[in-house]
This record gives C-alpha cells, structure tokens and sequence, in this order.
C-alpha cells in the first residue's frame, strides 16, 4: 500500500511525457507591419530606377495610401513539438543531433520511469538490487531532457534569426507540449524521490 503512491506518480509521469513529447513546445511568429512593408517595397523597386522613378513611385503611394495602411501580416510562423523537431534534424541531415534529442528526451525517460515502475511492483532480490544501481546511474542524466527543451527553444530561435530582417516583430509562444513536459519532470523527480523513502519503509 506505502508503494501506490510512487506508482501513481510514475503512471502520471508516463502520462505527461506523451503529450509533452508529441505536442508543440514552441511557436514562433513573425509579422510585417503593412505600412512599412509598401514603404519598403517601393525603395526596392526605386533602386532599380533614378531619381523621377523614386519620386512617381512615392507619388502612387501617397495616392493610393500605401503609407496609411494599418495591421500586420504574417511573414514567417513555426511550431515544433520535440518529436517535430527530431524529424526537422533527421531530415536537414542531423544525425547525430537528432539521435542526442531522441535518445535523452524519448528513451532515457521512458526506460527509466519504467524501470522505477518495475522496481515498485516486483520483492526485494539480487535483480531488484540491480535495477536499482541502474536506475541510480540514469539519474546522473535527469537533468539532460531539461536542456533538451532549451536545446530546441535556441534551435528554433537561431532558425527564425536566420529568416527574419528589422522589418520582421517576432513572437514567441510555448505551446502546450513545454507544460506538459514540465509537469512530467516535476512528477519524474517526485517519484524518484517517493522510491528512495518507500524501501526504507519496506
């Protein structure tokens, strides 16, 4: 009965890393303002001509009130969950980083939650004793899926900076996936912590 409480906290941590995993960690948005927009449009377009295309071109615009306008439109927009970004890495031929992403934000949580769940449920003997070592030597890496989610919030950050000039006024969200995953690595440490205390008790 003193175990059921870990127990439930691994399943909910399990739970949590579905989502946390699968749904967006972040959204990125870029918008251009419509007036300076025109306004730049024009200048580009002036370039290409002298000084009376300048001044025609400068002209229509007043005339049509291409200097007026108001509101913003949408010039760039990405939303990545952590098994997004892993598919982005692998196919921008990524590897090695796509596996490090995978490996210590997939793998490594889900072996271990599921090896403190066995753990839990199975007597006190020489296997438990083991897992139990091996479970202690992938808590060494507990903080890791941490700096995954930074890892993917500068990657798709260094993306947008590549894309976006003084015209662009980013926006960043976190999505529902970053939440999930907080609340899976606040669960995870709690059962880790609820399985120290319960052998003691045993």
């Amino acid at each position: 009965m003193r175990l059921l409480l870990p127990i439930a906290t691994i399943l909910i941590a399990l739970a949590l890393l579905v989502p946390g995993v699968t749904q967006p960690v972040l959204t990125l948005e870029g918008k251009i303002d419509k007036s300076k927009l025109a306004k730049t449009g024009i200048e580009m377009l002036a370039d290409e001509g002298d000084r009376n295309t300048r001044r025609m071109l400068t002209m229509a615009s007043s005339m049509f009130g291409l200097d007026k306008l108001e509101g913003e439109v949408s010039a760039y927009k990405k939303t990545r969950s952590i098994w997004g970004t892993v598919n982005e890495l692998a196919n921008n031929k990524n590897y090695l980083v796509a596996g490090l992403v995978a490996l210590f934000s997939i793998v490594v949580p889900t072996l271990k939650l599921l090896m403190q769940l066995v753990y839990c449920l199975i007597p006190m003997n020489k296997f438990k004793h083991k897992l139990d070592q091996v479970i202690q030597s992938l808590s060494k890496w507990s903080m890791v899926d941490v700096f995954v989610i930074a890892l993917i919030v500068a990657y798709l950050a260094g993306n947008a900076d590549g894309q976006m000039g003084e015209l662009i006024n980013m926006h960043a969200e976190f999505g529902a996936g970053f939440w999930y995953f907080t609340g899976y690595c606040l669960f995870a440490i709690a059962a880790s912590n609820l399985i120290k205390i319960a052998p003691r008790n045993s």
